[in-house]
């Protein structure tokens, strides 16, 4: 057995085969998971509000990050792992991601790194691929922007959300992201979207025709 690489999922994208993603935060869960043959393992900052009791993913620091992510590679052995990036650990600059993403995969044994955000993330999703760190986008609901989306909102809804969020899907895809979380976006969008991208979207309240879903464990 081997673990799923960008390779598998882009063939997956390219056959029409759905991606099965979910998050994990302990060797327990991910062996559980693993053994039952999901695609990709989601270590999400997420964990700060099913583990830790937040009331958002905010104070989630890179430690927690790295801490899960090295628990969670322990009980895989066929899943990708992906591992959030979390709050203000790479929005200064892009180098600042870059070395951040590095320690998430030399500590806490990533195999890809998730950054929240557009346009104005991709000069840092950029930076990292180009180290040779495989990068998962987020965009819509985004949940580390929590405070300036005025709460957990469906995103892309109108004419000038549905354009500003297609601009973002292809800046994510454009700066060498190689796959795409779709969260809290209407069906007919995210369709569209997937439809846009040579990249596999996962959704999370975006509709079926998304190339695959993601969901939290806990829930």
């Amino acid at each position: 057995m081997r673990r799923k690489t960008v390779v598998d999922l882009h063939k997956m994208k390219a056959g029409n085969e759905k991606i099965a993603m979910i998050t994990a935060y302990d060797a327990s869960m991910a062996r559980l998971v693993d053994n039952a043959g999901v695609d990709m393992v989601l270590v999400g900052d997420s964990l700060g509000m099913v583990i830790q009791g937040k009331e958002d993913t905010l104070s989630v620091t890179l430690e927690d990050m790295i801490y899960h992510g090295r628990c969670v590679a322990r009980g895989l052995d066929q899943a990708h792992l992906t591992v959030d990036m979390p709050f203000m650990s790479y929005q200064v600059s892009a180098e600042q991601a870059l070395t951040n993403a590095g320690r998430l995969v030399q500590e806490g044994h990533a195999q890809s790194v998730k950054l929240e955000g557009g346009s104005r993330t991709a000069p840092a999703i950029s930076k990292i691929v180009q180290a040779g760190i495989p990068v998962v986008g987020h965009v819509g609901l985004t949940p580390q922007s929590v405070n300036t989306l005025g709460g957990w909102r469906v995103q892309g809804r109108g004419d000038d959300g549905a354009e500003e969020l297609m601009k973002d899907a292809l800046a994510v895809q454009d700066a060498g992201a190689f796959a795409l979380v779709l969260e809290m976006v209407p069906a007919e969008l995210a369709a569209e979207v997937t439809a846009a991208l040579h990249i596999p979207t996962i959704g999370i309240g975006a509709g079926v025709h998304c190339s695959g879903q993601v969901l939290v464990c806990n829930d």
